[in-house]
């Protein structure tokens, strides 16, 4: 039943019409965001924060960028009721249509989507315009959570305690652990490992309502191949899985709506959209952070001052750049840039990475899947229920072990996705592309888990709406290229098992424009399949690192403060030293919990630990010193 209510809420993004191309259907997607808007689960007229320009020019705490550790930081640190804090999004709120799971990837190329391309790369992407890999990231409240598949994958316990290892100390696994349970609200403990998962948190994590019957037989597959089906965040790391993601009652629970709405009636948490942070200000006296210069939303330009902390959290491309805008970083970058130097630090935009995979496409039977129709839409908008209320095949993944990699550390080196089955406004309407022979095609995509190429990030002028150059130099490295080869073959082999085959799957032998020459299927031809046409899997990281103070290669130390400036802290996958085996989404928000709890440690106290895991099956309403101290102020469900 639709609510009713008077209550002002910012601009919802593009409509789902706005995202879909193509005559009739676009009057079908049109129609369906009525319906859509009528829901007050999904349009959350009342439920919004109450978006407004900031009432003053000096907070507490700044957190600059709304995204999946930004909303989280901004939220955390407005629990304690006498800080005032503010949250700078460059973007608008997230649209309705949106919400829904099978529409995830209507946005990129949208106005919610910063559109990011990469300088020409050398040895990548050589079959796009130019040499130039696309970058979507999300410019709305609530980040790249807003537009991403939902995925929860945590990385491996390894991922973490090699972090450790490099000299971050309290980054190893059993340290970060608490912090995924605190934001966790799990609908599936009986299925998952016991001791790995928690319910109470913001985040609610289950798996989608709704599995295509290619799911089951994509696991089923795996275990033909010795892949057993596991809890991919739970005891161990290698295995297949229809994966648990961000979803609640079966739409999108992008960070911003976990963790910012049911925050929305702090008097002293302000939230500002349409604000783009163009410089950090230091004083160079006491080399210490007190400002940051906003262009807003009506064009002017203005200063807001932070008597304690400005925490920077906009993402692996924009945290370096906004740090670079602001005098910090490599002289000779901000000297051709045109900025002036305000603090020696060569290490920003540097080490710049990114999980790195090829599209395999495949042609299956048919097997009379349903079309996205008004009946598949009438199930979805009544029941949270059906084609609409997942992401097809996109649910699957699997960690995998090639030959470089060693499986008794529990740490594979390629991530399988897939595509397909999807209740989405294709050119056709229906459920995956059609083909001529009435068969559908669906994808496999093997993903580099552990890159050794790295890149760069530099701005090119002192323009802060100029985007920076983005130099991505994917598979520069030769080992990239053996491990991205060695998942393809893998791919091909899961396609070739008797499971899949019952499916009629086959791998489509259309040559990739510019390798025709070399023999389709060979190492040397998926070597040249790779360069050509490169698939960033867009989870960029380690663009701010975090190392030990006086690593010169280091940002942040390990409590996320930019080394040599104080009250400026960094928190994003920008600081990750290395890309956690996985999607990146669930290691931000745990990123922003950490960071969150720092600066209470620094401003409250220093017993504002959270609590050790304890219990089976899960730890419920894990809670820091601070929200003991204040009780009014505790997680919500």
């Amino acid at each position: 039943m639709a609510i009713t209510c008077d209550c002002p809420m910012a601009q919802p993004g593009p409509t789902l019409a706005a995202t879909c191309g193509g005559g009739a259907f676009m009057l079908f997607m049109g129609l369906l965001e009525v319906f859509l808007r009528s829901q007050c689960d999904l349009e959350d007229p009342c439920g919004r924060a109450q978006y407004r320009r900031h009432m003053d020019s000096v907070y507490d705490f700044i957190v600059v960028g709304g995204g999946s550790a930004g909303s989280v930081v901004a939220a955390r640190l407005s629990e304690v009721p006498e800080w005032r804090v503010l949250l700078l999004e460059a973007g608008f709120d997230e649209p309705t249509g949106a919400q829904v799971p099978s529409m995830f990837l209507n946005f990129i190329g949208s106005s919610i989507d910063w559109g990011y391309q990469t300088e020409p790369e050398p040895a990548a992407c050589l079959g796009e315009k130019d040499k130039k890999c696309y970058w979507p990231r999300g410019k709305v409240l609530g980040g790249t959570s807003v537009m991403n598949g939902m995925m929860y994958i945590r990385g491996s316990r390894k991922d973490y305690d090699d972090w450790a290892a490099a000299g971050n100390e309290g980054w190893a696994y059993e340290d970060v652990l608490p912090y995924f349970l605190k934001s966790e609200d799990n609908k599936q403990l009986d299925k998952m490992d016991r001791g790995y998962h928690a319910t109470g948190g913001p985040l609610t994590v289950s798996q989608f309502p709704y599995h295509p019957p290619l799911s089951y037989s994509l696991i089923k597959a795996g275990e033909e191949l010795g892949y057993q089906a596991v809890d991919l965040n739970g005891e161990h790391h290698t295995g297949f899985s229809i994966a648990q993601t961000t979803n609640r009652n079966g739409s999108r629970l992008s960070v911003a709506r976990a963790f910012l709405r049911p925050a929305k009636n702090r008097p002293n948490l302000h939230v500002m959209l349409n604000a783009t942070v163009t410089k950090v200000l230091i004083n160079q006296t006491t080399r210490q952070a007190y400002a940051v210069e906003v262009r807003n939303s009506f064009g002017g330009t203005e200063v807001i001052f932070a008597n304690n902390e400005i925490i920077i959290s906009a993402g692996a491309v924009a945290s370096p750049q906004i740090l670079q805008l602001s005098g910090i970083g490599d002289p000779e970058v901000l000297s051709r840039a045109g900025v002036k130097l305000v603090h020696n630090l060569p290490a920003v935009g540097r080490n710049l990475h990114n999980h790195v995979a090829h599209f395999l496409n495949f042609h299956v039977n048919d097997n009379n899947t349903t079309p996205l129709n008004w009946a598949t839409a009438m199930e979805y908008l009544l029941f949270r229920d059906g084609l609409m209320s997942g992401t097809g095949i996109s649910e699957v993944t699997a960690l995998i072990n090639t030959k470089y990699s060693k499986p008794a550390d529990d740490n594979p080196d390629v991530q399988l996705f897939f595509g397909g089955f999807l209740a989405d406004c294709a050119k056709t309407g229906m459920v995956g592309e059609k083909l001529g022979d009435g068969s559908r095609s669906v994808q496999m995509f093997p993903a580099v888990l552990h890159p050794k190429s790295r890149g760069k990030l530099e701005i090119g002028s002192a323009d802060p709406f100029a985007y920076p150059k983005i130099y991505a130099n994917y598979l520069t490295h030769p080992d990239d290229v053996k491990t991205l080869v060695e998942g393809i073959k893998f791919a091909i082999k899961l396609s070739e098992t008797k499971t899949l085959k019952k499916y009629g799957m086959k791998l489509d032998k259309t040559p990739v424009k510019g390798c025709e020459k070399i023999k389709f299927g060979c190492d040397a031809y998926w070597e040249c399949a790779v360069r050509m046409q490169t698939a960033p899997e867009n989870h960029q990281a380690g663009s701010c690192k975090m190392g030990p103070r006086g690593d010169p290669t280091a940002v942040v130390d390990n409590l996320l403060q930019v080394q040599g400036i104080d009250r400026l802290r960094v928190a994003d996958a920008s600081i990750m030293p290395a890309v956690t085996s996985g999607n990146t989404n669930a290691p931000t928000v745990m990123i922003g919990e950490r960071a969150a709890d720092f600066i209470k440690k620094r401003w409250l106290g220093a017993s504002n630990a959270p609590y050790p895991v304890s219990g089976e099956g899960g730890v419920s309403n894990l809670l820091s010193a601070s929200e003991t101290r204040y009780p009014g102020w505790q997680l919500w469900g």
